[in-house]
């Protein structure tokens, strides 16, 4: 019985003590969170924002329902089957007429001419000769009279689905797939239907850059984690020495190489080995040859670090148990290396798969990747919808594949230490 007053204090003791630790606990929390916070908002507005508004921008339809409102009102409720009544064509006469006055109309008719070849005219024709509101129940013969395309499905159809505020356009336009005048989701036209096939040359053309710079790279990075540091740091700097030369200068570098009178081709005739200059610029070899030499560091750092990890007693416990060289580095120093290489080939990839200004200088026409049209549609025909779609499809595969990838590496990691 004398004992629980010391009993209470006790608890009570222990209370405060795990309050005051839990109060500790948090203002370190906090304190921690105040000193990564810069770093957080910085990405959030650097990286999540600008991606976040790509994205929207894919799916962003505002130009027609802006300026024709009461056109997009009036067709919300038409099925599409026959041609809209009256009021709509009445809606559609009062727009045009507001839009001329205001300057908008050509907003919507280049929005609308993205879907269906012609429209801009089809819009700017009218509104040139549309002088006032029709009288009531002769608007459809009026516009009719105008231009014929107004007694077309496919005209209204058109309006109909840029009507937003959202919109698969574009993202069915990156995959070259399109709506036909009855809203079913078809394959597009063939003069259309391109963006698949930039898509296959973009990852083809990343995957032999990344190929390239791996065969190319590994040794080089073999040698400099085994060589003495002396030797190793100085091998570093070549290694290093392209990262201090812009970009720009190293592929006019590759120009003045490659081209018919160039370097390579002179010393090649002055050899005696060929007897015509080779075209080695302006196609797919100098696109891959450039882009290899501008990558390969990119692939060569992470094996670096990756196999100056791996300590040299693993091989040579191999070779004291009898294993031959070859066989000691396929089953021992290889699998080792495998993160390196992982990581390696995903950072190339990933880079190559963005790449503009080395394909646009040393590239032909067919050798042009998706990063070409992005900026085509952002900077010259100020198609942002489209230009965002197809950095979207980027994205999704570009995070797909790394997904995928690294799965596999991983599984390739997990046999490889069950093997040993």
């Amino acid at each position: 019985m004398t004992a629980s007053p010391a009993i209470g204090a006790d608890n009570k003791t222990e209370v405060g003590l795990k309050r005051r630790l839990r109060r500790a606990e948090r203002t370190r929390q906090v304190k921690a969170l105040a000193l990564v916070l810069p770093l957080l908002l910085f990405l959030l507005f650097t990286f999540a924002g600008p991606i976040a508004g790509m994205l929207w921008r894919s799916v962003e339809d505002w130009e027609v329902r802006q300026v024709l409102p009461q056109t997009v009102a009036a067709l919300a409720s038409w099925d599409g089957k026959d041609l809209p009544d009256e009021n709509a064509y009445a809606a559609l006469a009062s727009d045009i007429l507001a839009a001329r006055a205001a300057g908008t109309l050509a907003i919507a008719a280049k929005r609308l001419n993205y879907a269906l070849n012609g429209f801009r005219t089809i819009l700017t024709s009218t509104g040139r000769n549309l002088k006032a509101v029709p009288e009531p129940g002769t608007a459809r013969e009026t516009l009719g009279r105008i231009n014929p395309a107004w007694r077309e499905r496919a005209t209204w159809t058109t309006i109909k689905d840029a009507g937003g505020p959202i919109t698969g356009f574009y993202l069915l336009a990156a995959l070259d797939l399109t709506r036909n005048v009855d809203g079913a989701i078809v394959a597009a036209p063939p003069d259309q239907a391109i963006y698949r096939d930039i898509f296959l040359r973009t990852f083809l053309i990343s995957l032999a850059v990344t190929a390239l710079c791996l065969i190319l790279g590994f040794p080089v990075a073999y040698l400099l984690a085994t060589l003495p540091p002396g030797r190793s740091n100085l091998l570093m700097i070549f290694v290093l020495l392209p990262f201090w030369t812009s970009l720009l200068v190293r592929t006019c570098a590759w120009i003045v190489l490659l081209q018919s009178k160039g370097v390579v081709n002179d010393s090649l005739l002055w050899l005696g080995i060929i007897d015509a200059p080779l075209r080695l610029i302006y196609n797919r070899f100098g696109v891959c040859v450039a882009m290899t030499h501008v990558l390969l560091p990119f692939m060569i750092l992470p094996l670096y670090s990756s196999m100056k990890a791996i300590s040299p007693a693993y091989m040579r416990a191999a070779a004291s148990l009898g294993a031959p060289p070859l066989t000691a580095f396929l089953r021992i120093y290889l699998p080792q290396t495998l993160p390196g290489i992982g990581a390696g080939s995903l950072l190339v990839f990933i880079l190559a798969l963005g790449y503009y200004i080395t394909p646009a200088l040393v590239g032909g026409a067919a050798d042009q990747m998706i990063s070409y049209f992005i900026a085509l549609y952002t900077a010259e025909t100020a198609n942002w919808g489209l230009a965002s779609a197809l950095g979207a499809v980027l994205l999704l595969a570009t995070v797909l594949l790394a997904l995928v990838y690294g799965k596999l590496v991983q599984g390739q990691q997990v046999t490889g230490g069950m093997k040993n």
